[in-house]
């Protein structure tokens, strides 16, 4: 089997650089292990991120931020592609951007609040400081220990069950070949491009684009290329329905949390917990992260303390010590793309898919990479 790319990955970075790519014309052919969207692009939680990680600024610090800061407008740009996709792609993706609240309940997070959202606005991103008051009239459903906030009104959240699969759909509408369960077991360059062995086929390739997520790192040894990336096991946990009460992506400063209420009234909590992985691999919930992670969204929102939680669930989420992209043509490598963002991946699918089909064109991509993707 031949084909001119070859996609590796079929989470949302993968099927949306196949659309892309198959909207210009190119013959391009999708591979995924598993089935598509099965890995963290359909397990994580939805959000729509755009400021800086309030935990990671304060254990790497304003230095480690500032570096940080250019990536920041990547995710601006990804979440303006959002707001257009549903329309794009022919599905309603749930795409809700009711802002995102940073939530201190003591005067030293509010410090370090706005210490933070003066480096942001820096790169472009609006944040508003709120006190006790102005909190209170936003967000009401709020417990009386909430001092102040900071707020981002362009963060939301859309549906990552709906996303993946609309990209994947389209991209096969214009000409794209997916191949699902096909795992990779070998890899080499040839004259013309790269050889790559399943289990099945062999398929030749001029160009292959390794949007593999976790496992991007295997893929890309295969070839002798060192990537310094992780795949770090987190959990979700949603919980029954309720009435309407969260229109905003709530963060807290006092511990690792994320929440946001789906449309169908569920509140889906997260924030970076860790799940537990067995000797065989295999994930599964760890209860006492499961238990910190609910006691503090039921500190935070206390109608939440009355909500029942009916499923918890797991996902393996790349990850690298400075949070910054890979996203090219490996030097040395020719042909061989990278198509990885670490830690926020679902927010920042669709720039990142996009920048990798602009190179893979021969286009300058547009947005600058310099000082961004670790590539450059």
């Amino acid at each position: 089997m031949k084909t001119d790319v070859l996609v590796i990955g079929g989470g949302i970075a993968g099927a949306a650089t196949a659309y892309y790519l198959a909207t210009e014309g190119v013959d391009v052919t999708l591979v995924e292990a598993d089935d598509l969207n099965t890995q963290a692009s359909g397990a994580n939680a939805g959000s729509i991120h755009v400021q800086i990680q309030h935990p990671e600024f304060v254990s790497l610090g304003p230095d480690w931020a500032r570096a940080y800061g250019p990536t920041l407008r990547l995710l601006i740009e990804s979440q303006q592609m959002w707001l257009g996709l549903g329309a794009e792609l022919g599905v309603d993706l749930d795409v809700s951007l009711g802002g995102g609240l940073l939530v201190a309940t003591t005067p030293e997070q509010m410090r370090q609040i706005e210490a933070k959202a003066e480096i942001e606005r820096s790169f472009g991103v609006p944040i508003e400081i709120l006190d006790r008051d102005s909190l209170r009239t936003l967000a009401p459903y709020l417990a009386e220990t909430a001092i102040g906030a900071g707020f981002c009104p362009i963060e939301g959240k859309a549906n990552p069950l709906k996303a993946t699969p609309a990209f994947a759909a389209a991209a096969e509408r214009r000409g794209a070949s997916m191949l699902t369960r096909t795992r990779i077991l070998g890899l080499e360059p040839t004259s013309g491009g790269y050889r790559v062995r399943t289990g099945e086929r062999t398929i030749e390739a001029r160009r292959i684009v390794n949007a593999a997520g976790a496992a991007a790192a295997d893929i890309a040894a295969m070839l002798g290329i060192p990537i310094a990336l992780q795949g770090v096991p987190l959990q979700v946990t949603v919980t029954e329905p309720v009435a309407p009460l969260i229109p905003h992506l709530v963060y807290s400063a006092a511990g690792k949390l994320s929440l946001k209420q789906a449309h169908n009234g569920s509140c889906l909590i997260g924030g970076g917990w860790h799940a537990r992985r067995l000797a065989d691999g295999r994930l599964v919930t760890n209860p006492a992260h499961l238990a910190g992670n609910m006691t503090n969204a039921a500190n935070l929102v206390p109608t939440l303390g009355q909500a029942r939680a009916v499923r918890s669930w797991t996902a393996t989420v790349n990850g690298t010590e400075d949070w910054r992209p890979i996203i090219g043509e490996v030097p040395g490598h020719k042909g061989f793309f990278l198509s990885l963002f670490p830690w926020v991946g679902f927010s920042a699918g669709p720039i990142t898919a996009r920048l990798t089909a602009d190179m893979i064109l021969g286009r300058q991509p547009r947005l600058p990479l310099n000082g961004v993707s670790a590539l450059f």
